[in-house]
């Protein structure tokens, strides 16, 4: 097996049409598959062999996709570095994945060759869309390559990716995809998520080496088109959706929040939008609704992790109509039900399955599941027990099989003795017409142990103070679950991959504690 056969094929059938549309760059599937072609061939010429790794750190380019499709076809392993990550997680990461060759776009060549500096097992540095005299230059090593496939023969446990989590347990480490996994997560995509015709238009502002990345393989195999956006500026990406005709988008709940915020944008056309699918981080049902208003029947949410190479559950665009049509707004705090391979079930703490209703942790097995964490046997042990992977993530479901996330296990507040879960709080500030973006969190209580406290951000030109947010959620939740405090600031800070950072604000009130727990 090899998923590189997919491009090879797209670029048989369809040699002439965009594959990859990039600025003012217009990548054929004939190009994409000749200039991976020459650069999987050039990394093996290194002396490279199947399983080594190759880390690349950039901002959205076309040579990352090049360089998937490269590492697909000569059986080498991508390990992708967020580009916003810092000097000190970059270096973490490279010494953690022992790369062979590191890869650097543009903007990242002046800080990675110093930290390469300090890595032995980097032997090779390239950069591409800029020149360095410490690099090797990439376009003049793919042209000194040959263009046939090496077409590497693959077996479904051999390594793939290694996908680095944003480090928000506090620990770094890496999820072992195979290619197996990787196969799993394309037919998922293509068989439950959405459907991929020839010609369809897939715009990505969001980082490809992360979630957005999971859709490139597939739509490139259906002769589908990569409109790939350096970074996300909401007004630019609403005019290239109206330019290019795009057909299917997927972002995350901040991009759409920034995306409802545009001035007039009623202006763009977006008709040909048949599917926005958003994930990553929970979406509040209020916000949901003004989305679907907005944008036009076309939502779509799902539920996965690196672990599970991508998405498992979704809340299909059906789901979101049913329960916008019928003002069931609790359907819309789901993040839908089971689509692919994979098994997903309850347990308790005994490993047993809950009852329909009842809170249980989510384990999953199935072909998608990862092989373990690199090099961390321990966490590996603890995440996958007897085939299941244990993913800390606390969840109920109803009679119809639909899931409802309610918390991470680490997130739980527990005050006066009371589970407190901050999903739920922060559904119901979203319903309150002056919140923008809010994280609640457990602080210190000497009398509570842990008390609830609402950091909050509100929309332009809204006015709210402190005691009307808390009187709302008191009118909405038990007395132990509403907010003792509630602070308004400017903004609320973001990990690499633009999720909100609960532990960034956690910690605040938590920094000159010995314990971060009550």
């Amino acid at each position: 097996m090899n998923l590189g056969r997919f491009v090879a094929r797209s670029a048989q059938y369809w040699p002439d049409r965009a594959a990859i549309l990039f600025a003012d760059r217009h990548i054929t599937f004939a190009e994409l598959d000749a200039r991976s072609s020459r650069l999987a061939n050039a990394l093996l010429d290194l002396g490279l062999h199947k399983g080594d790794r190759v880390a690349v750190q950039s901002w959205n380019r076309p040579e990352l996709i090049e360089l998937e499709t490269a590492l697909y076809k000569s059986g080498l392993v991508k390990v992708a570095l967020n580009a916003r990550l810092s000097d000190d997680e970059v270096l973490e990461t490279l010494r953690n994945a022992e790369p062979a060759v590191l890869i650097s776009g543009p903007a990242h060549a002046g800080r990675l060759h110093p930290l390469a500096d300090a890595v032995p097992s980097v032997r090779h540095r390239l950069l591409f869309g800029g020149a360095d005299p410490r690099f090797v230059d990439y376009e003049r090593m793919l042209s000194q390559a040959s263009d046939a496939n090496p077409d590497v023969e693959l077996a479904d446990g051999d390594l793939a990716v290694l996908h680095y989590t944003s480090g928000s347990t506090g620990k770094l480490k890496a999820a072992m995809q195979t290619m197996g996994n990787r196969m799993a997560s394309l037919r998922k995509v293509l068989t439950g998520r959405i459907r991929v015709n020839p010609g369809d238009v897939l715009a990505l502002a969001g980082p490809i080496t992360h979630a957005s990345g999971m859709f490139i393989q597939p739509f490139l195999s259906q002769g589908g088109t990569i409109l790939l956006h350096e970074r996300f500026e909401p007004e630019a990406f609403l005019a290239s959706v109206a330019t290019h005709r795009v057909t299917h988008t997927f972002v995350v709940p901040t991009m759409i929040n920034m995306l409802l915020a545009v001035p007039d944008r009623a202006r763009f056309d977006l008709s040909t939008l048949r599917s926005m699918t958003y994930g990553s981080a929970p979406m509040a049902p209020a916000r949901i609704v003004e989305a679907w208003h907005a944008f036009g029947p076309i939502l779509s949410q799902g539920y996965g992790a690196g672990e599970t190479t991508g998405g498992l559950v979704a809340l299909t665009v059906d789901d979101h109509r049913e329960a916008i049509e019928q003002g069931a707004s609790e359907r819309l705090s789901s993040c839908g039900r089971p689509f692919s391979e994979a098994r997903v079930c309850l347990v308790d703490d005994a490993g047993q399955q809950v009852p329909t209703g009842e809170i249980g942790e989510i384990v999953i097995a199935g072909p998608d599941v990862f092989a373990g964490y690199w090099r961390e046997p321990e966490l590996t042990t603890a995440a996958l027990r007897n085939g299941w992977l244990h993913t800390g993530d606390l969840a109920r479901a109803d009679d119809r099989g639909y899931l409802y996330i309610v918390d991470r296990k680490k997130d739980m507040i527990i005050s006066g003795g009371f589970n407190v879960y901050p999903a739920e709080i922060e559904t119901v500030l979203y319903q309150h017409p002056a919140v923008y973006e809010a994280c609640v969190v457990g602080v210190p209580d000497p009398v509570w142990g842990e008390s609830v406290k609402a950091v909050v951000v509100l929309r332009e030109g809204a006015n709210a103070q402190a005691n009307d947010l808390i009187r709302h959620c008191a009118e909405r939740l038990a007395d132990f679950k509403k907010p003792r405090s509630v602070d308004v600031v400017a903004e609320l800070p973001k990990n690499a991959n633009g999720k909100l950072s609960r532990k960034a604000v956690r910690e605040a009130f938590w920094k000159d504690h010995d314990r971060r727990v009550a």
